[in-house]
């Protein structure tokens, strides 16, 4: 029985519990040869003769999936498929399946951190003060501010926690709103549009598919308060970055934080040599927590559904034999 591991963040390593269990399970288990989400062409001489696929955010197109004569399971190492063609999948009768909820806390984190570093230009400041420059210059304040969140699942809900213990006010929409936790935990809720323009600052942890492509376009943003921040620690299609960066120009937004962009790793673009732009290398889930906790449960996917036992993370459920 054979592997392939490509998320750049698992290495070879015996020390790692989620690594060692997999050997223990498999004959042979090959990793990412490049260091970085593999293409289609590269993929598809990779999982040739693999049973199990434990992927990173790598682009599994229906071609890849369709060279797939062994394939079983393709395990995401996150929570995000939208790189995974679940169609082709489907009816090739390949599992897909995920890890929600085990790097809430982590993507939460740098969110907050975002919304720090735009709002008080901390970036910028540390660079010039460390250039012997001393700079004053005037951010604004968390507390008091109105935080949208558009999608309040796991994350979502870590955001919200964080965002009011700054005693931030927080709105948010989501199409399968959790209503209870919203009422229990303080939480406005809104439509899109009444979430979006009454935000002074707005998150977005939505999943990215064909509705939400672009779903913070040129209308949506010239719509929202002046001076709004933005802050992306999802999926980088859900802004029009071309868009987003001439509202900048135009001084109507405030600032961006982006951990995540429509190509990845993004080609130079003039939004990173805005200082109110604060980019970081889609690291949202990249923490030492996070990772262990994405392994082993992207492991115990993969073993669940090879072995024949049952697997809650399978997302294609109805269409796998």
């Amino acid at each position: 029985m054979k592997i392939l591991v490509t998320p750049t963040s698992l290495k070879p390593d015996a020390t790692n519990p989620a690594i060692g269990k997999l050997k223990n399970f498999a004959d042979e288990i090959a990793f990412n040869p490049a260091g970085r989400p593999l293409t289609e062409e590269e993929l598809i001489p990779l999982l040739e003769d693999c049973d199990g696929y434990l992927a990173g955010l790598d682009f599994v197109t229906a071609r890849v999936v369709e060279s797939c004569e062994k394939l079983k399971v393709i395990s995401r190492y996150g929570v995000g498929v939208d790189r995974v063609d679940i169609d082709a999948a489907s009816r090739r009768g390949i599992a897909v399946c995920n890890t929600p909820g085990v790097n809430a806390e982590a993507v939460a984190d740098l969110a907050l951190g975002l919304i720090l570093s735009v709002a008080r230009r901390i970036p910028v400041l540390d660079r010039l003060t460390k250039d012997g420059k001393w700079t004053r210059s005037t951010g604004i304040e968390l507390s008091g501010k109105t935080i949208g969140i558009l999608g309040l699942g796991a994350i979502g809900k870590a955001v919200a926690k964080r965002a009011s213990g700054f005693s931030m006010r927080v709105v948010a929409f989501d199409p399968y709103m959790d209503e209870a936790y919203a009422r229990a935990n303080g939480i406005e809720t809104a439509d899109f549009n009444g979430t979006v323009n009454n935000s002074d600052i707005l998150s977005l942890h939505l999943p990215l598919n064909d509705e939400t492509r672009h779903v913070i376009n040129g209308e949506v943003m010239s719509g929202m308060k002046q001076g709004a921040i933005i802050i992306n620690a999802a999926r980088g299609g859900l802004i029009d970055e071309h868009a987003a960066c001439e509202l900048l120009k135009s001084g109507h937004l405030g600032g961006l934080g982006l951990d995540a962009y429509e190509e990845e790793p993004p080609a130079a673009s003039p939004l990173f040599t805005m200082d109110n732009v604060v980019a970081t290398p889609h690291i949202g889930a990249h923490t030492r927590e996070a990772t262990a906790n994405m392994a082993s449960l992207a492991v115990s996917n993969l073993i669940d559904v090879i072995s024949g036992k049952e697997c809650k993370y399978v997302l294609n459920r109805a269409h796998i034999k």
